[in-house]
């Protein structure tokens, strides 16, 4: 699959600067802590690690903006995040299986941003390959 950038034309190289990638592999860190925080029960260690990790998602996606895939892709780990740490923010509270309004607890509140990541993710891959397709075709 050909990637696309905002203005439809095909980038054949695709190269990240050496601080950016940094950046990038420093999220993965971040994310990592959050993730096993969570695992071990490390409540203020979990809460804290959801703003670098999701401040440095956020740099990343608007580091690569203006090229749609990478876009669309990073905005979908955003939700991903946003999810996440809301679910575990509900478990960390032992609020996770309380009932909001029947049968809907507060852990199904991180259906709605994982939802919206996959939302953008169909959009671009179903939307968008079709619609690079038949510009191929033409």
């Amino acid at each position: 699959m050909k990637v696309y950038s905002t203005v439809e034309e095909p980038i054949s190289t695709y190269s990240i600067p050496l601080k950016f990638r940094k950046l990038e592999n420093l999220h993965i860190l971040f994310w990592l802590f959050k993730d096993i925080s969570w695992c071990l029960i490390w409540k203020p260690l979990g809460i804290a690690m959801i703003f670098p990790t999701l401040i440095a998602a956020i740099i990343i996606t608007l580091h690569t903006r203006n090229i749609f895939a990478e876009l669309c892709h990073n905005l979908a780990v955003i939700f991903w995040i946003s999810a996440n740490s809301c679910w575990m923010i509900v478990e960390f509270l032992e609020i996770d299986e309380s009932i909001i309004i029947y049968p809907i607890t507060y852990k199904h509140l991180a259906i709605i941003p994982f939802s919206l990541g996959i939302f953008i993710l169909l959009y671009y891959y179903l939307w968008c390959g079709l619609k690079n397709k038949i510009y191929a075709s033409l």
